[in-house]
């Protein structure tokens, strides 16, 4: 029995407060999930951001999609995250990534450190937020007990890992450092290159008590008649992949709400991704989609 699909919306900008709450409204409206927002200079902070969303809305649960979680020691981000997930009714999942993009890094003041560094410091971190929150004493308690679920978002071995040792939610972000391009530039994996990520992450997972649910981030979605063309057009923009591997690449979706349902059916039995999220700017492309996924 396949597990039902979940719907995210990767919110990126905010211009006042109320119209983030609108837009998280809109998306609550529209079908979604799971408002999420990302760990990126120049783009919100991520705890208040989520608290507002939950504030302004009643069903959706709300995440990081994900952390840097090289900007935070772990005792500060037990705080963030506790206070967050009481601030918003115990409906925090917590995303959490090494970070990728050195200026970001940089501009923060913070060492940018070696991938090998970075995972680490994600894996210390990950243990010590389930020492802090398994600790009847810490304060403030999160409303989720142990703690809220963790998702962790990554290719490379290790993180897939850690997802299978740690979280709830494996998170497949189908992109690669562009080669020749400015550090944090990513090229889309082609599917057969993710087929062989989930395939080694399901190795690692083989004994888990209860499966993790699977996440894939979607970065296009369009919507046509004409699959062809939109798949030239994309391939044209030198994101790695030929015009056959676009309209077979699991990170976008083209065509009509029907065929792009029908593509996101294929890939939940190819690869196990259950957990959809889109970006914001496809925030009402996507929603048909929704539509005709409901209750599947």
């Amino acid at each position: 029995m396949p597990r039902p699909f979940r719907f995210g919306v990767n919110m990126l900008t905010i211009d006042s407060g109320q119209s983030w709450r609108r837009k998280c409204r809109q998306a609550e409206e529209l079908g979604y999930d799971v408002l999420l927002v990302p760990d990126h200079l120049g783009m919100p902070a991520p705890f208040p951001a989520l608290i507002a969303a939950a504030e302004a809305t009643e069903r959706p649960r709300v995440g990081t999609f994900v952390l840097n979680t090289g900007f935070y020691t772990p005792a500060l981000l037990a705080r963030e995250v506790a206070t967050t997930d009481a601030l918003t009714g115990g409906r925090l999942e917590l995303g959490l990534g090494t970070g990728y993009v050195r200026d970001e890094f940089e501009a923060a003041g913070l060492p940018w450190e070696t991938p090998s560094r970075r995972v680490d410091h994600l894996e210390r971190t990950v243990k010590e937020l389930d020492r802090l929150f398994g600790d009847p004493e810490y304060a403030p308690r999160p409303t989720q007990l142990p703690r809220p679920p963790l998702l962790i978002g990554g290719n490379g071995p290790r993180m897939l890992r850690l997802a299978a040792r740690h979280a709830e939610i494996a998170a497949f972000t189908g992109g690669r450092q562009a080669p020749g391009k400015p550090e944090g530039t990513l090229n889309l994996l082609p599917a057969d290159e993710l087929a062989a990520s989930v395939a080694r992450y399901q190795e690692y997972a083989a004994d888990r008590a209860e499966p993790a649910e699977l996440n894939i981030l979607v970065q296009q979605v369009r919507v046509t008649d004409d699959r062809g063309a939109v798949a030239r057009e994309i391939a044209e923009l030198g994101i790695g992949l030929d015009e056959e591997q676009v309209l077979d690449a699991p990170t976008l979706l083209i065509g009509t709400p029907a065929q792009m349902a029908e593509q996101l059916r294929e890939r939940r039995e190819r690869f196990g991704f259950s957990y959809i999220t889109v970006l914001d700017p496809f925030l009402e492309a996507f929603a048909p989609v929704i539509e005709e996924l409901a209750g599947s």
